[in-house]
């Protein structure tokens, strides 16, 4: 292992001017853990759509024998050659040169929607009182699908989220929630309750079949309770079931990443996971953004929506901005489940060649996502007739408006390079300044502070960074770089451990900076650190691997 990573790992101690030994890291968990590494990376992920939860506008070749209105799952279970017509799809939708493409291109986690039917071949008791009551023969054989998806993912480096994409009685009006109906049913005591068994059922099998493997799969980052939920007047019971179905599961695996929908309302999502952040850690808020439905973004050109995304005074950029760093302070995080590089008609009025136009927009996107969120998901892998490079990623990517290339690849990492001792001196030269300016600040301010724990909460940040960025030596078929994605968790995770070794009193200024000094306009501005990194290293600086949590 590399000479540096060994010295944060195995003790980096200091001394504040107090005298008191700072930064014991032999008394710290190992970390990062394989699973660490998975879940709390960068996600930059892509949907397997249509893969099981079937949409007719992707790919209609499995609704061929549906029954009326052929639309949605039950469509498709109700017709006749249901089972073959099914698993023929699942056999050969998405197959194990599907997932070496994608991790070729640098995307580390797939995102994997499911119906509750696909889980029956775990335990058929999730169809009871359902709509697909009568259909296990048709969808028994999905689960071994499911689980090998996971173990082949894994195969590639690939994180896999399992998202809940259709609940019984269905979350939404539209048929990607399981049946053609256009009421939803989910918001009754009967069906969440329903919800709340199957995700069990799901967490149960998962985490046994993961443990059963040898070595065992660390690669599951996390479950989503419910794809695109319309609540209409039923926020507080989504709300109250989220955080009682949370519990549940956190029972069957203390450590599982909970992914819950904003159902479009994300600041009045994100003051949900700040309350329940002690009750409740680890939850990831899901918002999926899209520019091509409404009458207003039809109005406004491509290059127009580009802006916005781009402009950090504009109301998308704020809103971001502002639920991240709430929900960061929560030990929680942001991702974008769903986004695409699809346009309205309109958007594109006048546009001869839409190529640069649509490259300027994805652009936009991942810059904002990067800049912000804990992970992001393009919608959607393919589609069965080729050519849509607003929606689908393979062609998106081939016709050159999607990066060939995201993240770090490993092989662009050095760790041989002869900087241990260059690295450690700028890594102590960077927190010396840091403490100064800390310092320097407070002085105008009198009080009694324990300056100390913030020169702990830098040098723990640091290595961590660094021993995050390394561990892909450690963990076969990683094609990129991991980074730490989830600030916000690796922060908590760290407060935590830092007030049990040094006690609570101002542990603000391990980790986090009084809320009441964030206002003073004459506060040092908290520019994000680097650790230096291998000589042959190419990171653009904006997408360096770094902790901005302090």
């Amino acid at each position: 292992m590399h000479k540096l990573s060994n010295i944060l790992k195995h003790g980096l101690s200091s001394k504040h001017d107090e005298g008191v030994d700072t930064v014991n890291i032999d008394s710290r968990a190992q970390f990062p853990s394989e699973r660490d590494v998975f879940t709390l990376r960068k996600q930059r992920g892509v949907n397997l759509g249509s893969w099981f939860v079937l949409e007719r506008w992707i790919t209609d070749a499995p609704f061929r024998h549906a029954s009326e209105p052929g639309q949605s799952d039950l469509d498709v279970a109700r017709g006749s050659q249901a089972k073959e017509t099914l698993e023929h799809h699942w056999d050969t939708w998405i197959t194990e040169q599907d997932f070496r493409w994608i991790a070729e291109r640098g995307i580390n986690t797939v995102r994997i929607p499911i119906g509750y039917y696909h889980v029956c071949g775990a335990d058929p008791s999730v169809l009871q009182g359902t709509d697909f009551a009568d259909r296990l023969s048709v969808y028994e054989g999905a689960w071994q699908r499911i689980t090998n998806a996971i173990a082949t993912a894994r195969r590639y480096g690939l994180g896999v989220l399992i998202d809940l994409h259709a609940a019984p009685g269905k979350q939404n009006r539209d048929a990607h929630s399981g049946t053609s109906s256009p009421n939803p049913g989910f918001f009754t005591k009967h069906n969440m309750s329903r919800t709340t068994h199957v995700l069990t059922v799901l967490l149960t099998h998962l985490s046994r079949f993961a443990q059963s493997q040898t070595p065992p799969l660390h690669n599951i980052v996390g479950i989503e309770l419910l794809n695109e939920p319309q609540p209409d007047d039923h926020n507080a019971a989504l709300q109250k079931w989220y955080l009682d179905t949370g519990r549940v599961l956190r029972q069957v695996d203390s450590q599982i990443p909970i992914y819950i929908g904003d159902a479009w309302q994300t600041d009045q999502a994100t003051g949900f996971i700040e309350s329940q952040a002690h009750t409740l850690p680890f939850m990831v808020l899901d918002h999926h953004l899209y520019r091509c439905f409404t009458q207003q973004d039809g109005n406004t050109p491509a290059s127009q929506h580009a802006h916005n995304l781009r402009d950090l005074q504009a109301d998308t950029p704020q809103m971001f901005a502002r639920v991240v760093q709430k929900l960061e302070a929560a030990g929680g995080a942001l991702v974008v489940g769903e986004w695409s590089g699809a346009l309205n008609p309109g958007s594109l009025h006048g546009v001869v060649n839409d190529i640069e136009v649509r490259r300027e927009y994805i652009a936009a996107q991942l810059a904002l996502y990067e800049r912000h969120c804990a992970g992001y998901y393009f919608w959607t892998y393919k589609k069965e007739h080729g050519g849509d490079k607003g929606w689908s990623y393979r062609d998106a990517v081939d016709a050159g408006v999607f990066p060939s290339h995201v993240g770090i690849r490993t092989g662009q990492v050095n760790n041989d390079d002869g900087g241990d001792t260059n690295r450690t001196a700028r890594m102590n030269e960077a927190k010396e300044k840091a403490l100064n300016e800390h310092a320097g600040y407070w002085a105008k301010y009198p009080g009694k502070y324990e300056h100390w724990r913030f020169g702990d909460g830098f040098m723990w940040g640091w290595s961590d960074v660094w021993l995050f960025f390394t561990s892909a030596t450690s963990i076969s078929a990683l094609a990129t770089v991991p980074e730490i994605g989830f600030k916000g968790v690796c922060a908590k995770r760290r407060g935590e451990e830092h007030q049990k070794e040094k006690g609570k009193s101002n542990l603000w200024e391990f980790g986090e900076h009084c809320p009441a000094a964030d206002q003073q306009t004459t506060r040092p501005a908290k520019s994000p650190w680097y650790p230096s990194f291998p000589q042959n290293t190419v990171i653009p600086r904006e997408s360096a691997p770094h902790m901005s949590i302090w």
